[in-house]
């Protein structure tokens, strides 16, 4: 805890020098035990689209903050440097995959991706790529005209009163006997539209045998 604390004041000290150096004194003070909302504070001073509770989520904002304004400040001297992996890619191999041009590492790409995840309720992942790959599967597949269409094709189903149906039997907790409740519910609909598809074969069988043939000469019916 205190390693993170120095941490913080080291980048704010050095790098993000969001505060006047005389207003930094709250948040120099790593022994504090107020240390957590002078630190809640300054990351509400910055902007920081996480909360104290989303350490590491804030942790590389801040990062992504203090390379930005680094940056900024020498923007002679690292305009014209290529990172070694960027040398050897084929442009081809970047035009095939989107995504792959995108800097991961912005943080308000990083910002961009929470959001849409915890709009969407997706899981979060430690590799914001592969929420946002998550993010576009799921667009295609559940937001699309196509799939919006579909879904506003879907016969909605009627409200039921859980406690007029008996489950027969107590789980000691009243939101697992309701969750219960649902899932007896759903089964039962389930055997209904199997009997109803059962039912509905036994009628074709018997539109076959329904009229038979007689065969007065054979002594028999059948076809």
């Amino acid at each position: 805890e205190t390693e993170f604390r120095n941490f913080i004041v080291w980048l704010e000290d050095q790098k993000i020098r969001h505060y006047k150096i005389e207003d930094r004194g709250n948040l120099r003070n790593i022994h504090s035990s107020d240390w957590p909302k002078f630190f809640e504070k300054y990351l509400r001073d910055v902007n920081c689209p996480f909360k104290i509770q989303d350490r590491q989520e804030a942790i590389d904002w801040l990062l992504g903050l203090a390379v930005r304004l680094e940056y900024g400040d020498n923007a002679e001297k690292y305009k014209d440097l290529v990172p070694d992996n960027a040398k050897n890619t084929d442009n081809a191999t970047k035009n095939a995959e989107p995504l792959i041009n995108l800097d991961v590492n912005n943080p308000d790409f990083k910002a961009g991706v929470m959001a849409l995840a915890n709009l969407l309720q997706i899981q979060r992942h430690d590799d914001y790529l592969v929420m946002l790959k998550a993010i576009r599967i799921l667009v295609q597949e559940r937001l699309t005209q196509d799939a919006v269409a579909k879904a506003n094709q879907t016969k909605e189903g009627l409200p039921v009163a859980l406690d007029k149906h008996i489950l027969g039997f107590d789980t000691g907790d009243a939101v697992l006997n309701e969750a219960a409740q649902i899932l007896r519910l759903l089964h039962i609909e389930e055997l209904r539209e199997l009997q109803t598809k059962i039912n509905e074969a036994i009628v074709a069988v018997q539109a076959i045998i329904a009229d038979p043939k007689t065969d007065h000469r054979l002594g028999k019916v059948g076809r």
